[in-house]
């Protein structure tokens, strides 16, 4: 997300580099690019220009310090506004048992996707027992959607399709919830526009009837300005406390982000990624911030990797490396443990310094092509590759798909993967031999083309 904005707060303090103080007019102009790049992702008019105003009101003046650049000390002032601009502080849901949460939000907005992405994640995170309760009575199969997504995360689901009292229903669900010993509970309410007052008023007395301890408003990232007045109106009719803001991957303005907290002092708590019901997690101000400024979100990348990937698994992989007794299986499973993880972009998304970085369909494709070649082999041959010849490559070709030359392309490019470990091994001679391998094999930087993640 916010890709654009990345892009144009960058341009804009390069211009800054190389002068030895921040004054009024070297920072007119770069600041005049800043708000232009916030408008332009669909940052709300009000807010960009208070950020502008912070900003400058923090630099001009300012003595650049020995150690950094004039463009770093801006980064870093610009840094700290975001993040009051995202939220400061805590994001965390209320800590109590049993917990009763109520989402609202507009149609399509993402309520009931995101309702089992929610219990999934405290489940796992916290240790809930979630129930989800069906309290959309009526958008055609919603209760059906919910159940499904309730029977995937082995949550209590309670949903009644002859009753259209979301009242009596909300009710209901909490007994069910009771009964099963739940201690989350999650209200999946029905979307409905902002001035519709007839259904605000409905969601109004089901807050009554549950008392719920949460009420989070799911908004779509790509409703630009538009989401700050609905996360408005929302507040003001039940009194939000927090937003889980969705589709931040399919978005590349996502400015919503910037100014729902600001205009409507709800904080953003969740944010979904994907469509996957593991892309989902909390929103944390400090990191989003980095990410917008090119810098990366190194803890989110770690959390990822340690929630993903089996420490002893990586272990014994680490070891078999420094044995050189690496094989195609190994690397089948290791392309499995980076899958895991999410997209290339999204991991490179995390990376500092890579945020511009985009890995297009065709490497997507090439990994994809790599995986159906190696699953193609027997597990005698990922182990022994050396047996890999004639007809037998011939016969993984067409398992896989591919033409003969794609295969021992694949089979050359590891050959050279385990020369280059060997030579690890050999002390510092070794190394430098690996050095001017790598430069041959790889496109302009000493990669593994066609071997993503080596």
């Amino acid at each position: 997300m916010l890709e654009n904005l990345t892009d144009k707060l960058g341009s804009a303090l390069r211009n800054l580099r190389g002068t030895g103080k921040l004054t009024e007019e070297n920072m007119t102009e770069a600041l005049k690019e800043v708000r232009q790049a916030l408008l332009s992702a669909d940052v709300h008019f009000k807010v960009a220009r208070q950020f502008v105003t912070e900003v400058k009101e923090q630099c001009v003046g300012q003595e650049v310090l020995k150690s950094v650049t004039p463009g770093q000390q801006v980064v870093k002032i610009i840094h700290d506004e975001l993040v009051k601009l995202l939220g400061e502080g805590t994001t965390e849901l209320e800590d109590k048992r049993p917990l009763r949460i109520m989402m609202v939000g507009l149609h399509g907005s993402g309520k009931t996707t995101s309702s089992g992405k929610l219990a999934r994640y405290l489940a796992k995170k916290r240790d809930y027992r979630p129930a989800l309760v069906a309290c959309d009575v009526y958008r055609p199969a919603a209760i059906d959607q919910l159940e499904m997504l309730a029977k995937n995360e082995s949550c209590t689901f309670y949903g009644d399709r002859e009753e259209k009292d979301v009242v009596k229903i909300g009710k209901r669900g909490l007994d069910a919830a009771k009964e099963a010993d739940a201690n989350l509970v999650i209200f999946d309410t029905a979307g409905r526009l902002q001035v519709d007052e007839h259904l605000i008023e409905e969601i109004k007395r089901l807050k009554k009837a549950v008392q719920p301890d949460e009420i989070l408003l799911v908004a779509d990232a790509a409703l630009g300005q538009e989401a700050v007045n609905v996360a408005k109106h929302f507040h003001e009719a039940v009194d939000c406390t927090g937003i889980i803001l969705t589709k931040l991957d399919g978005d590349a303005r996502g400015g919503a982000a910037l100014s729902m907290k600001s205009i409507s002092n709800v904080p953003i708590k969740f944010m979904g990624t994907g469509e996957k019901p593991d892309e989902f997690d909390i929103f944390h101000p400090d990191r989003m911030a980095s990410r917008i400024l090119g810098m990366g979100d190194v803890v989110s990348l770690v959390e990822k990797a340690q929630d993903t990937i089996d420490e002893k698994e990586a272990e014994r992989m680490a070891e078999k490396m420094r044995k050189a007794d690496f094989n195609l299986e190994d690397f089948l499973q290791q392309m499995q443990q980076v899958k895991k993880m999410g997209s290339l972009n999204s991991i490179m998304g995390m990376m500092p310094g890579m945020s511009g970085v985009e890995i297009g369909d065709a490497e997507e494709k090439k990994m994809a092509r790599t995986e159906a070649i190696i699953r193609s082999m027997t597990p005698q041959e990922r182990q022994t590759p050396r047996l890999l010849r004639g007809s037998r490559v011939k016969r993984i070709a067409d398992g896989s798909g591919v033409q003969v030359r794609d295969v021992n392309a694949l089979l050359k490019q590891f050959g050279q993967m385990q020369k280059m470990m060997k030579m690890m091994r050999g002390g510092k001679k070794g190394r430098k031999m690996m050095k001017a391998m790598q430069a041959q094999m790889g496109e302009g930087g000493g990669g593994m083309p066609g071997m993503p993640g080596m």
